[in-house]
């Protein structure tokens, strides 16, 4: 896709975003908002991956390890073919697929099931680790939230991608810089990010997460980086095209009533 079509499709995630949460009455706009526009690079510009065969051994994968920021996974999916966008209205309905956290057991195109925070870049070494045991070319994404790389495991794991020479593992910190309580230096302050995961023996990218030909270039320089794992800094904003919910920590878990959907719909229309 040229530029402008992945800045269509940006939109068209949020859109979508907003309408899986104000048709739950719950869920996790702000940061599924923040990591609309790398949603848009990853599938429909960067991944090899098959809609019609969901579970493709050569398939690259992607690691959602900030897993309440589902509805932009989901999205995403769903633009891209995996099932109908008319199932995305049921997010968090009763005995719907589309749960508050994906399961890779329910959701065609998910491969991991995740939502307890901390755990994903643990599983993606797994993944990464396997294709170079099995001579495979398949490339391996991880998104982080900013908030989320306080756990401590983060760090273990990132020893083990550094030991292995994982150059087919890719990390994204979404660094939008907010988690539920408030900013990142008032809660437990992971900065600078970007020194620690160099010290990690990473190489280490930063850019504007919401930048379509920045997280393009980004992915090509990982892509190009032999013997070791490649960590992009993706400054963001939390809530990004909803003016009411830009940088608000209080969108981080809550809906929008009837009123703020409206208004959210005719900016991002």
């Amino acid at each position: 896709m040229n530029i402008e079509d992945l800045k269509q499709k940006a939109k068209e995630i949020r859109k979508d975003i907003i309408e899986e949460v104000y048709n739950a009455k719950s869920g996790h706009p702000g940061g599924s908002l923040s990591i609309a526009d790398i949603m848009a690079v990853l599938y429909f510009n960067e991944l090899r991956i098959d809609e019609k065969n969901p579970r493709w051994e050569d398939r690259d994968r992607v690691v959602l390890s900030k897993g309440h920021c589902s509805p932009a996974l989901y999205a995403a999916l769903a633009e891209r073919g995996f099932f109908s966008k008319e199932t995305l209205k049921s997010f968090r309905k009763i005995d719907s697929n589309l749960q508050g956290h994906p399961d890779l057991n329910k959701v065609q195109g998910v491969d991991m099931t995740s939502g307890s925070l901390g755990q994903g870049l643990s599983v993606a070494n797994g993944m990464a680790i396997s294709a170079k045991m099995d001579n495979k070319d398949y490339r391996v994404y991880v998104i982080l939230g900013d908030g989320e790389i306080e756990e401590g495991q983060v760090w273990e794991a990132a020893m083990t991608a550094n030991k292995y020479k994982l150059d087919n593992l890719c990390v994204i910190v979404d660094n939008n810089n907010l988690q539920i309580d408030g900013t990142i230096e008032e809660v437990m302050s992971s900065y600078p990010i970007n020194e620690k995961f160099k010290s990690f023996g990473f190489n280490v990218l930063n850019i504007n997460g919401n930048n379509i030909e920045e997280i393009i270039s980004a992915f090509e320089s990982a892509k190009q980086t032999k013997d070791k794992p490649t960590c992009i800094i993706a400054k963001t904003i939390k809530g990004k095209g909803v003016s009411f919910m830009e940088n608000k920590a209080e969108w981080h878990g809550k809906a929008p009533n009837e009123e703020e959907y409206i208004q959210a719909m005719k900016e991002l229309n």
